[in-house]
């Protein structure tokens, strides 16, 4: 007696992996476009047009000037994975697995804190008080208009009890920066006890921006020095 062969399972499609939220500074990113064009523009003129050392000194500036702009305006960024957050400072990029993470603060500047006690500034997520006091003076004039409207309906009937359930729905307004870190925060809360989310904190500088930006501000002091 033979055993009947069975058919093998057809293969499972492999499961997506879910993309970074990637967080960064429009404000950040267009400031250092205009820099870096204004820089490039000055710096290239200088080059072409310029006499004796003046080219060679343009050139050093550039060296020097142009990986710092990049640096402190078009490369910091904050990716929150499924399993890590990953953040892209100036100088330096940390990757923080959940497990290891535990606060994330917003005082004067936003930052997250390891289990170790290091902190870490977020510089894609800057604080702006003057946000906070355009939220804060939104969440105030919402407030008296709710409070007017209710009382208009006596806060009763169909039409008062949706609007009281829009605004527990939409919350109170909030900076942007600070609804940011409250989603980053709320990533935190679901994924710090994932087997996945545990694991080591790495910190590697950015020596693709040190390097050329030391070897520019070398050669700038030696054509000073010798001139």
């Amino acid at each position: 007696m033979t055993t009947p062969e069975h058919p093998a399972p057809a293969p499972q499609p492999p499961v997506p992996e879910t993309k970074d939220r990637v967080y960064r500074s429009p404000a950040g990113i267009a400031g250092g476009v205009l820099l870096l064009a204004i820089v490039l523009w000055l710096g290239i003129d200088a080059v072409v047009a310029g006499e004796g050392r003046t080219p060679w000194l343009a050139l050093a500036a550039l060296l020097l000037v142009v990986p710092l702009v990049v640096a402190y305006t078009l490369r910091p960024a904050v990716f929150a994975g499924d399993d890590r957050l990953r953040v892209r400072n100036p100088l330096r990029v940390v990757v923080l697995p959940w497990g290891r993470i535990t606060a994330l603060r917003s005082g004067y500047s936003n930052e997250v804190v390891a289990d170790s006690g290091a902190k870490y500034q977020l510089w894609s997520v800057p604080v702006s008080l003057r946000g906070r006091k355009k939220a804060a003076r939104r969440e105030a004039r919402r407030t008296a208009g709710d409070g007017r409207g209710a009382a208009g309906r006596g806060g009763f009937g169909l039409t008062g009890q949706r609007a009281a359930a829009a605004e527990v729905a939409d919350g109170p307004v909030r900076a942007e920066t600070d609804r940011v870190m409250d989603e980053i925060r709320g990533l935190l809360e679901a994924r710090e006890k994932a087997d996945t989310a545990q694991g080591e904190i790495s910190v590697r500088w950015a020596y693709e921006i040190m390097a050329p930006a030391a070897a520019g501000a070398v050669l700038l002091a030696v054509l000073i020095g010798v001139g």
